[in-house]
């Protein structure tokens, strides 16, 4: 299979290839380098990372120690002309993701056209029957949204899925961007990068501007966290600390007085909205798991009665459904009345007979996913299968079809990352972050780019061993 390489265009990262034209300023740059000196730079980064203290946790591990996510210091680097074209077909997606959350938890007008099949909304665990009716503050469902995009070609990309219940990843996005002004600032300065620093300011205006009608003055802002033990806690605290919003756990909030308030040195103060980090399930033992120690009981009531903003709106698992993404080209066109401008990968239903016959007849060829999955567990990637693997994940698969989709192996595009025998291509993905407010959609110039650090992987997940890279989106 050949893969694109971003740096180096289609010659596979051969020896002696031009860069291609984003990266020709910054390959002028690398060609006067001394690979000891970015050696050198790569521990140093590596060291600022722990010091740090930019870390996660793996679950189901016994050790269950903190990790570092591994960083590269090559950058992947998206033309402007490249990243207007991704831009648009981002906005395109998240409106019409929120029209879809709208429309199912109302109307439900897709349904009846018969573009999404029904049994696949009333069957869907994802789906809350709470949510029907109720309209969430400025009509906002998706306040922050994570769309994974996948390059194949030059001008080949396309939507690997749609992140819109509580994408997590920006903080590493952020620290990336620090950390390479720290080890060369001296490329800033001759290469004209848009930034992303902007980022938390943008997040609280975004925040504040979907407060409640019940907000009284200036909303106040808190981040919900599961605690300390939750994998993605670093991020919840760094958010909040950029924000300067208040980062609550479930204990910390009570109903008082029809609103949500938080304890204080003096007393309860009311919450107008709440960045959640906390599933749907744990929100409100009343309403949902009623074990559930991370939530806040009667969130739900106070929500349903306009009292309180939830971001992301609970219920919009719904929209990223691996079984709904496959009716995402529909979705796109009910609403928009355009045709996607970032078109999906290929995707097949194992729920329906034909369809999982197919996967079965060709598991060594394909990806198959859980239809609720994330972080990488529960796949299959039949290219990097053995024989015995794909056997026992046949035997899944005959046993619960409809907890399964599976797509082509797609020749995912590779940037190179530094080793110390010098440039060697890995596979990346990408992560834009999208804030949603009633007014206005921002899409930070860039995102996450993740790298399958292992040579062949395509597994980018940082759960699964993969790391991450800069992303530069470059100034007109």
């Amino acid at each position: 299979m050949d893969f694109f390489d971003e740096m180096l265009g289609d010659s596979n990262g051969a020896q002696g290839a031009s860069f291609r034209e984003p990266f020709a300023a910054y390959g002028e740059w690398l060609d006067n380098e001394e690979p000891k000196r970015i050696l050198k730079k790569s521990a140093q980064a590596e060291a600022f990372f722990r010091t740090t203290g930019i870390t996660f946790n793996v679950y189901g591990e016994e050790d269950a120690d903190e990790r570092l996510i591994p960083f590269d210091v090559i950058p992947r680097i998206i033309s402007a002309s490249e990243w207007r074209r991704l831009s648009r077909g981002i906005e395109q997606r998240v409106r019409a993701i929120n029209a879809f959350l709208h429309d199912i938890y109302h109307r439900q007008e897709i349904l009846r056209a018969g573009r999404v099949p029904f049994e696949l909304i009333a069957n869907n665990e994802a789906f809350l029957p709470q949510m029907v009716g109720v309209n969430p503050p400025g009509g906002v469902y998706t306040h922050i949204v994570g769309t994974d995009i996948v390059r194949t070609g030059p001008d080949e990309f396309f939507v690997l899925e749609d992140n819109a219940r509580t994408p997590s990843g920006v903080s590493y996005m952020l620290e990336n961007r620090e950390t390479m002004l720290q080890m060369f600032p001296e490329l800033f300065s001759r290469i004209a990068v848009q930034q992303v620093s902007d980022y938390p300011t943008n997040l609280r205006r975004s925040l504040a501007a979907s407060a409640p009608a019940a907000c009284a003055g200036k909303p106040v802002v808190a981040v919900l966290t599961p605690g300390i033990h939750n994998s993605a806690y670093f991020e919840h605290s760094y958010l909040a600390d950029q924000m300067g919003a208040e980062l609550v756990e479930g204990h910390d909030l009570r109903v008082v007085d029809g609103r949500i308030a938080m304890r204080t040195t003096q007393g309860y103060t009311p919450i107008d909205v709440i960045y959640r980090r906390v599933d749907d399930e744990y929100l409100d033992p009343l309403n949902f798991n009623p074990d559930s120690m991370l939530g806040v009981p009667g969130i739900m009531d106070v929500y349903r009665s306009g009292g309180i903003t939830i971001a992301n709106a609970p219920g919009t698992g719904i929209a990223d459904d691996k079984a709904i993404y496959s009716y995402m080209p529909d979705i796109v066109e009910f609403y928009t009345g355009e045709k996607p401008i970032l078109n999906n990968v290929q995707t097949w239903r194992c729920s329906e007979p034909d369809q999982l016959q197919y996967v079965l007849d060709n598991l060594a060829e394909l990806v198959v996913k859980e239809v609720h999955g994330s972080g990488g567990y529960g796949m299959l990637v039949g290219p990097a299968a053995s024989k015995q693997e794909i056997e026992d994940f046949r035997a899944k698969l005959l046993e619960n079809a409809a907890n399964y989709i599976a797509q082509p192996t797609l020749a995912l595009s590779t940037v190179p990352i530094f080793t110390e025998k010098g440039l060697a291509p890995r596979h990346v993905d990408l992560r834009p972050f999208v804030l949603v407010s009633p007014e206005r959609i921002d899409i930070t110039p860039g995102g996450l780019t993740r790298v399958a650090m292992t040579e062949g992987s395509l597994v980018v997940n940082s759960s699964q061993g993969g790391g991450t890279k800069d992303t530069w989106v470059l100034e007109e």
